[in-house]
């Protein structure tokens, strides 16, 4: 009995911490991505003309709609340079917020007195060594020039176009962002890359997020089968779906850890079936059939499994609750974004961890059970 609690106790315990990172990591593309992000089937930008913004506008359940020009430049702050990826975002980013928490210094700002400024990344700014109060030095780009000839001097500066921002915040979020992203108004984007209407993608935010399926299906109709609508966690599916697939073999090698503890109710009951043998001959003697015995072997196996079961759910829901107040076990990564292993309950888990529990104690009851049943 006690080694089926320890079993399914660990079970719900590692189960509940999978959720709590793959929330954790939801909560990160928040405070990054928009609800509902739009791209090009093929190429890396499209044509965006004012009556395709005003048609997405009209579709019920949508707040408003990021412009973004996004591409990979090379930056330069005093002596320092590196490749990072420029991301041109119209007014209505900072509407969104999106990076409202994630400030760490200077002050969200794209554009001030008509001059063009930069949020930045944690990781750029401590690789360029940006100083935000610094205002009179300016933060290079550079981004080769659009030309048609097939032969060009990148060792010339006449080859690029290079402009100029103003730091003006810093963000941290999680590293992927903070070491490769910076922040600039979409204008700068156009005059750097050489577009007019083009855009590489379209954000949307949406009014209310129980909704963010049907908004998204409506966008779907209504720009057709060239665009690619998808939500935060379609944007980033190749990693949530390796955290369900790790998720789903510690459950199964968890599962197969709790079928070997099993063995120690075979054995149990295969011990008391040749102990009770002559019992059992009693029993057939005063009117018992073959069914009853099976059924009293069955039931003492049920007792361990359904008690073991139940005290292994109690046990793993009261450390769950430990973690999640008093954060018990920490994660041991000196600068970690979280201190303790996030930790998120869902009554499916622990419905399916007793399910399993119950199935593979009871399988393993089975057997003696038979044999007690036919030993004469």
């Amino acid at each position: 009995m006690l080694g089926v609690g320890v079993g399914t106790m660990a079970l719900v315990v590692v189960l509940s911490v999978f959720n709590g990172l793959e929330d954790f990591q939801r909560g990160l593309y928040k405070s990054f991505d928009a609800d509902l992000k739009i791209s090009p089937v093929t190429g890396k930008n499209f044509d965006c003309p004012p009556s395709l913004l005003q048609k997405l506008g009209k579709i019920e359940g949508v707040r408003n709609i990021n412009q973004v020009i996004e591409e990979n430049v090379l930056v330069r702050y005093r002596d320092a340079q590196m490749v990072v990826n420029l991301k041109g975002v119209d007014d209505n980013f900072l509407k969104q917020e999106r990076l409202k928490t994630a400030l760490i210094d200077g002050k969200l700002k794209l554009k001030e007195n008509g001059i063009s400024e930069a949020i930045v990344g944690s990781g750029v700014a401590i690789t360029l060594g940006i100083d935000v109060d610094a205002f009179f030095t300016p933060l290079e780009v550079w981004f080769p020039r659009n030309t048609q000839s097939k032969t060009i001097d990148f060792t010339s500066s006449d080859a690029f176009n290079k402009m100029s921002l103003i730091p003006s915040g810093v963000f941290a979020i999680e590293q992927q962002y903070d070491d490769n992203y910076i922040f600039a108004p979409l204008t700068f984007a156009q005059n750097l890359f050489d577009y007019n209407n083009e855009r590489t993608s379209l954000e949307v935010q949406v009014v209310n997020n129980d909704e963010i399926n049907k908004v998204q299906e409506t966008i779907i109709q209504t720009l057709g089968k060239n665009f690619t609508v998808q939500n935060q966690d379609e944007q980033h599916a190749s990693l949530l779906r390796a955290i369900k697939i790790e998720k789903l073999f510690v459950f199964l090698t968890l599962s197969f850890i709790i079928g070997i503890a099993s063995f120690n109710i075979f054995f149990s009951l295969s011990m008391l079936a040749i102990e009770k043998k002559e019992d059992v001959k009693t029993l057939y003697a005063i009117g018992a059939n073959t069914s009853m015995i099976q059924r009293i072997f069955l039931s003492e196996g049920a007792i361990v499994a359904f008690s073991g079961a139940i005290v292994g759910l109690v046990l793993g829901y009261g450390l769950c609750v430990l973690q999640q107040t008093y954060g018990l076990i920490s994660m041991g990564i000196v600068g970690a974004l979280i201190d303790a292993y996030p930790v998120k309950m869902q009554f499916s888990d622990f419905f399916f961890t007793a399910l399993v529990v119950i199935i593979i104690t009871m399988i393993a009851s089975y057997f003696p059970a038979k044999k007690a049943a036919l030993s004469t």
